[in-house]
């Protein structure tokens, strides 16, 4: 299958690599580039452990002045991609949840570390401080990261998808199925996306594809992780 990925890099660079290792074609197309807000504020907080939603969190944590310290806490992640980022950005104690924000809430909650530090983007889905605090879980928000959009196709991915050389889409977060809905409307490409089959990585990453997408053509993966994403394609 010919493949585009939205994907910021290097995230797309490796779900490429992982895609030719099962025999596709892939196509990048990054709708999405992460900016790391090297001056975010830590505050003054002592804290017991950190929280990070994003492996873009990781890397943003790395880059941080006080990242020495910072490596000396606990970490806890939503799943195992993010963990393996945590890992690669030099923290030791790493533990995932393996699932979604709910899943992340229970395993912080059960283990109670004591007060939090949640590395977060500029944007966020749904109120995971607040899901926190009402466990009882004190959680410092600070902001280290910030996705900027795309507004228009790179000009590979809009020849592909104008000529019907693509078989399908990769969406893993919301906000980039939401920069391909933008850029496809832009690019007057509309009904190329509608004969497009669009793998998602979960509901919410699907609706803003809804009103776009031809009858039958989002995919959802049964777990919000790559591995089952990516066994969606052995379905189609």
């Amino acid at each position: 299958m010919h493949l585009l990925i939205t994907r910021p890099f290097p995230h797309g660079e490796r779900t490429a690599a992982a895609l030719q290792q099962l025999g596709h074609h892939a196509l990048l197309a990054p709708l999405l580039s992460i900016e790391t807000l090297a001056e975010a504020d830590l505050g003054t907080g002592d804290y017991a452990g950190i929280v990070i939603t994003s492996a873009n969190a990781a890397g943003a944590l790395a880059d941080h002045a006080l990242a020495p310290a910072l490596r000396r806490l606990p970490v806890f992640t939503v799943g195992s991609r993010t963990a393996e980022a945590a890992r690669l950005a030099g923290f030791a104690d790493v533990q995932s949840a393996n699932g979604d924000m709910n899943d992340l809430v229970e395993l912080v909650a059960q283990r109670n570390p004591g007060p939090l530090l949640y590395a977060a983007g500029e944007e966020r889905a749904g109120d995971f401080a607040r899901a926190l605090a009402l466990r009882d879980v004190p959680v410092h928000i600070v902001e280290l990261y910030r996705a900027v959009t795309a507004v228009t196709f790179p000009d590979d991915a809009r020849s592909a998808i104008a000529g019907g050389k693509l078989d399908g889409v990769l969406h893993f977060s919301r906000r980039s199925a939401a920069a391909f809905r933008t850029c496809i409307t832009a690019a007057g490409l509309i009904e190329r996306a509608r004969i497009l089959n669009h793998y998602c990585l979960s509901q919410q990453v699907a609706e803003p594809l809804e009103q776009l997408a031809g009858p039958g053509r989002i995919k959802v993966a049964p777990q919000p992780n790559e591995a089952s994403l990516l066994g969606l394609l052995g379905q189609s």
